[in-house]
C-alpha cells in the first residue's frame, strides 16, 4: 500500500512540474504542392517556454488535422522536437530601471501535412494541458491552451488551397513595463503576397491532453475561450488603453498593472477581397514593475472627427525624464510651434498632415527622441447601416461612412460572432450569415486615403421571427365605431379576418366589427414569420352603475366610486375633482354638491349622478396658550359644540372629560381638546392649546459672611430678573440683586432674605447670614483641628472679617512642602496631602487677604493637626 502511495505521489509531481512550463505558440506552413491527388503543406509548430524553468519540450508531440466543415479527425501526427534555441535581452537598457529578464527558449517541430482537395479546408491543432500559472486576466489556474493553423479550401477562393500561411515575424524579446507606454509587433509576412488583417482575438483552452512526455491528440474544434476575468476579455487582452493596427499588427498603449498576460492576435489572409483563412500566435507576456525613460508617442494621431486641437504627453513616466521639449512642422518641414512644457496643446488652423518631435533629456543622460504623424482631417465619420434581421437569410450591411477630406479605402467588418474567426470581411458592403438568433456586436473599423482610421459599433438582432410591435393588445368599441388597428416591424403585414377590415395588408387596418373578434397579424420579412393577435371586444351600449349617495365631513377629500365599461370619462363639476377624466378622481366640496360622470365608448354613452352631502366638523376650541411657573398647575378651559370630548394626554390632567380642567405638566406640554357628535361627521374637531412651563427658579443670596463695623458689604444674589430684600435696615436698596449693606454696630449673626422672581412673576427665596465685628478687618485662623470625619473641626480655612477677597491660603509641612492651596474662603484643608492622610503634627499656614477699602492683609502662623 505505502509503495502505491508513493507512486502516486511521484506521479503527481511530474504531472505538476510539466504542467505549467508552455508560455505560448504559433503554427506556420508553406505549400509544398499538389501530389497524387492531394495538397501538401511544410508545417512548422513552434513553441515558446520560459527560461531556466527545469522543463522539456514534449518530444513527440501530438498534432491533429481537422475537417474545417465537418470536424471530423483526419489525421493524428506525431512530430519529434526538431531543433531548440534560447532567445532574450542580452544588452541592459540603463535607462530602464529595475529591468525584467526576458529570455525564452523556443522549441521546432517541423512536420508534412498532406490532405485532399476540400471546400471548407482544413484546421490543425495541438494542445498542452496547462499554461503557465497564476495569470492575471484569466480566472483561475489550471487553464489549457490550443495552437492552431488553418488550411483554407476552395471556398470562397478556387486557389485557396495553393497557400503559404502568414507568419509571425515580430521580435518577442520586448520589455514591457507596467503603466508606461510600450510597443510590440505581431507582424506577419504572406509569402503569397495576400494582404494582411490583424486584430485582437480569444485565446483557446485545451479539450485533451495529459502533459506528460507522450501528450494525447487535442479533441476536435471549435474550441473554447479561455474564461477572461479582472475586467480583460480577448478582444481588449491588455485593457481600454492598448490597441492593435489592423494594417500592421503593431500594439501600442499604455500598459496595465504588473502580472502575466495571455495575448492572442489573429492575422487574416484577404485575397480577392475575401478572408481565405486565418492564423492566429498565443503569447504570454510579462508586465513587469519598471520604468522606461523615453520619448514615447504612438504612430501615428488623428484630429478626423471634429475638433481642431490636440493635447499630447509623453507616454513614459519614468522619474529620469529631467526635460521635454515639443516642435510640430507642417508639410514644408518648417516648424509652426514648439514648447518646452511637459503637455503640448496646441489648435491646427488648417488641414493637412504634420509631423510632431518629442525631445528629453537633451544634452543630458537618457536622451531620446522620436517623431509621429498628426493627420488633421475633419469631418471622418464612421457608420454602417444592415438590412435583413431574419435568421434564414444573409444580413446586407452597408457602409455609410461619410469623410470630408480623402476617400475611404479600408474597411474591416467583424461581425461579433464568438464562435469562430471566421466571422470577418474586407469588403466595403458585405453580406453575412449569422449561425443564430440572438444579439451581436458588429465593428466595423474604416479607413481613408488620408489616414485616418476610426470604428463604429451597433448591436443587432438576429431572430427567427421578425418582431411585431402592437398599438394595444385589447380594446373595446361600440357598435356602430371602428377602430384602427396598430403594428410595426419590418417586413410585409396581413390581418385576419378580412372581411370586416379596410386596409387588411398594411401594419394599421380600420375594424368595423359586431360581435367580439380577435385579429390576426402576420409579418413576414425575407422568409421569417411572426404572428400576433389583438382582440376587438363589442358591445351595444355603455354600462355604467355609480355608487350611493353619501355623507362626509366639510371640506374633506373623498375617492369617487363606480362600475362601468367605459373608455373615456367626465365628471362635473370639474374644479372639485384632481382629474375629471379618471373613472375614480379625489372630490373635495364643503357643500351639498350633485356629481355627474359621463362614459363613453366610442360614441356610445352613459351619464351617472352622486349626490355628496357635508356635515361640519365639530367645533372644539381649547383656549389659549398660557405659561406657568414650575410646578404648578395651569387651567384648561376648552368650548365645544360636540356631544362629547376629551383632553389628551390624559395622564397630567385632573379629569380628561371636563372641559374646564386642570394640569399639572412637568415640562412644556401641548394639550389637545378632542370633541365628537352624532350628527354625520364621524371624524373629530381638535384644537391644541400650549403650556409653556418655566423652568425651576434656582435662588442664591450668596454665601454666608462676616464684616466689620463700618465697612460696606455688597450682597450679590442669583437666578432671576427680579429680587426683594428683606429686612431693609443697613440696606442701600432693596429692590436690586447687589445692594450694598453698612453695618453701625457689632452683631452675632443677622439674617437677610432675597425673594427672587422670572420673567413670569414666579417667585423664590434664598438667605444670607452676616456676623458683623467691631474689630479691624482681620483673617482668623484656628490653632488646631481633628481631621477625624466627626463634622466637628474636621476642616481647617480662614475665618474673614471685613474681607473682600481671599488671594491666597497656603499650609506647608515642617520641611516646607506645600500640602495645601486654596483661594477660596469656602474651601478648607482636611489634612491631606495627595489624598494621604497625615500624621498628627505642626504645620505652617500663610494667608493674604484684601479688605472692603482695598487694603492688603498678609498673616502666617502654626496649626496643630491632631488624629
Amino acid at each position: 500500500m505505502n509503495k502505491i502511495i508513493c507512486l502516486l505521489i511521484l506521479l503527481a509531481v511530474f504531472m505538476t512540474a510539466k504542467a505549467d512550463h508552455i508560455t505560448g505558440g504559433e503554427m506556420y506552413y508553406s505549400y509544398a504542392g499538389f501530389v497524387n491527388g492531394k495538397h501538401n503543406y511544410n508545417v512548422t509548430l513552434k513553441f515558446f517556454m520560459r527560461c531556466n524553468s527545469g522543463r522539456q519540450f514534449n518530444n513527440p508531440t501530438i498534432i491533429s488535422v481537422f475537417d474545417k466543415a465537418s470536424s471530423e479527425r483526419v489525421m493524428d501526427i506525431s512530430a519529434t522536437l526538431t531543433s531548440q534555441e534560447t532567445i532574450s535581452v542580452t544588452n541592459t537598457n540603463p535607462c530602464i530601471s529595475e529591468p525584467p529578464i526576458v529570455c525564452y527558449d523556443v522549441g521546432f517541430y517541423n512536420f508534412t501535412v498532406s490532405v485532399a482537395p476540400s471546400t471548407k479546408g482544413y484546421v490543425i491543432s495541438s494542445q498542452v494541458n496547462f499554461r503557465v500559472s497564476g495569470i492575471t486576466n484569466l480566472a483561475g489556474n489550471q487553464i489549457g491552451a490550443s495552437y492552431i493553423g488553418e488550411i483554407p479550401g476552395t471556398d470562397p477562393m478556387s486557389t485557396g488551397p495553393v497557400n503559404a500561411s502568414a507568419h509571425f515575424v515580430g521580435s518577442d524579446l520586448v520589455i514591457v513595463c507596467a503603466n508606461n507606454s510600450f510597443s510590440y509587433s505581431f507582424a506577419a509576412s504572406d509569402a503569397d503576397g495576400d494582404e494582411l488583417r490583424y486584430t485582437f482575438c480569444d485565446a483557446y483552452t485545451s479539450s485533451t491532453g495529459n502533459g506528460g512526455p507522450n501528450a494525447s491528440p487535442p479533441g476536435p474544434p471549435p474550441y473554447s475561450s479561455v474564461p477572461y476575468g479582472n475586467g480583460y476579455s480577448g478582444t481588449a487582452p491588455l485593457g481600454n488603453q492598448v490597441e492593435i493596427d489592423p494594417l500592421t499588427g503593431l500594439i501600442t498603449g499604455i500598459a496595465p498593472p504588473e502580472g502575466k498576460y495571455v495575448i492572442t492576435v489573429c492575422v487574416s489572409e484577404v485575397r480577392g477581397g475575401q478572408v481565405i483563412a486565418t492564423q492566429r500566435k498565443d503569447l504570454q507576456i510579462n508586465v513587469a514593475d519598471c520604468q522606461i525613460a523615453s520619448a514615447s508617442l504612438l504612430p501615428q494621431y488623428s484630429l478626423c472627427r471634429q475638433s481642431m486641437t490636440i493635447t499630447l504627453t509623453n507616454l513614459s513616466t519614468s522619474p529620469l525624464i529631467n526635460t521635454t521639449n515639443w516642435e510640430i512642422r507642417n508639410a514644408g518641414n518648417a516648424i509652426i510651434y514648439s514648447t518646452a512644457t511637459p503637455i503640448l496643446t496646441y489648435t491646427f488652423t488648417d488641414t493637412g498632415s504634420y509631423a510632431v518631435r518629442l525631445a528629453i533629456n537633451r544634452g543630458g543622460q537618457c536622451t531620446d527622441s522620436t517623431e509621429s504623424i498628426i493627420r488633421v482631417y475633419p469631418g471622418f465619420l464612421p457608420s454602417f447601416d444592415f438590412a435583413g434581421v431574419c435568421i434564414l437569410n444573409a444580413t446586407q450591411f452597408t457602409d455609410r461612412t461619410t469623410s470630408v477630406f480623402g476617400t475611404v479605402n479600408l474597411w474591416a467588418w467583424d461581425f461579433g460572432e464568438p464562435t469562430t474567426q471566421s466571422d470577418t470581411s474586407f469588403r466595403r458592403n458585405p453580406q453575412y450569415n449569422f449561425p443564430a438568433a440572438g444579439n451581436y456586436l458588429v465593428r466595423l473599423t474604416v479607413g481613408n486615403s488620408k489616414g485616418c482610421i476610426d470604428t463604429a459599433l451597433r448591436t443587432i438582432s438576429i431572430v427567427d421571427k421578425p418582431p411585431i410591435q402592437l398599438a394595444f393588445k385589447d380594446t373595446l368599441i361600440c357598435i356602430p365605431d371602428r377602430v384602427t388597428l396598430g403594428a410595426s416591424g419590418i417586413g410585409n403585414f396581413s390581418w385576419s379576418p378580412a372581411a370586416t377590415l379596410v386596409n387588411a395588408g398594411t401594419p394599421s387596418p380600420t375594424a368595423s366589427p359586431v360581435v367580439t373578434t380577435t385579429y390576426y397579424v402576420d409579418l413576414e420579412e425575407s422568409g421569417c414569420r411572426n404572428r400576433d393577435s389583438v382582440k376587438v371586444r363589442v358591445v351595444d351600449h355603455v354600462s355604467l352603475t355609480a355608487m350611493n349617495d353619501t355623507t362626509v365631513c366639510t371640506s374633506d377629500q373623498f375617492r369617487m366610486q363606480i362600475e362601468s365599461d367605459g373608455l373615456r370619462y367626465a365628471w362635473t363639476p370639474a374644479i372639485q375633482c384632481d382629474d375629471p377624466t379618471l373613472v375614480d378622481p379625489i372630490v373635495t366640496t364643503g357643500s351639498l354638491t350633485t356629481y355627474r360622470v359621463r362614459a363613453n365608448i366610442g360614441s356610445c354613452q352613459a351619464l351617472a349622478d352622486v349626490v355628496v352631502r357635508t356635515v361640519p366638523y365639530p367645533v372644539a376650541n381649547a383656549g389659549l396658550d398660557t405659561t406657568i411657573c414650575f410646578n404648578t398647575n395651569a387651567f384648561l378651559h376648552g368650548k365645544t359644540d360636540g356631544q362629547n370630548w376629551s383632553w389628551s394626554p390624559a395622564l397630567n390632567v385632573s379629569n380628561a372629560l371636563l372641559l374646564d380642567a386642570s394640569a399639572k405638566p412637568a415640562r412644556t406640554t401641548a394639550f389637545v381638546l378632542t370633541a365628537f357628535d352624532v350628527r354625520g361627521c364621524p371624524k373629530p374637531g381638535r384644537d391644541t392649546v400650549l403650556v409653556t412651563v418655566l423652568p425651576d427658579i434656582v435662588p442664591f443670596a450668596g454665601n454666608d459672611t462676616t464684616v466689620v463695623v463700618s465697612q460696606p458689604l455688597q450682597f450679590k444674589a442669583t437666578g432671576g430678573v427680579k429680587y426683594s430684600w428683606s429686612p431693609a435696615i443697613n440696606l442701600s436698596n432693596t429692590g436690586i440683586a447687589n445692594p450694598v449693606g453698612i453695618f453701625r454696630s457689632p452683631a452675632a449673626a443677622l439674617q437677610y432674605r432675597v425673594l427672587v422672581y422670572n420673567e413670569a412673576g414666579c417667585v423664590d427665596s434664598a438667605f444670607v447670614k452676616v456676623k458683623v465685628f467691631n474689630t479691624k478687618a482681620s483673617v482668623f485662623v484656628p490653632n488646631a483641628f481633628t481631621p477625624n470625619n466627626d463634622r466637628n473641626n474636621d476642616v481647617l480655612k480662614p475665618i474673614l472679617a471685613g474681607i473682600s477677597r481671599l488671594e491666597y491660603f497656603h499650609v506647608y509641612n515642617r520641611w516646607g512642602k506645600l500640602v495645601f492651596s486654596s483661594a477660596n474662603e469656602g474651601i478648607g484643608w482636611n489634612g491631606t496631602d495627595g489624598g494621604k492622610e497625615l500624621s498628627t503634627g505642626t504645620f505652617v499656614w500663610i494667608l493674604k487677604a484684601t479688605d472692603y477699602n482695598g487694603g492688603s492683609i498678609i498673616n502666617k502662623g502654626t496649626v496643630v493637626l491632631i488624629r
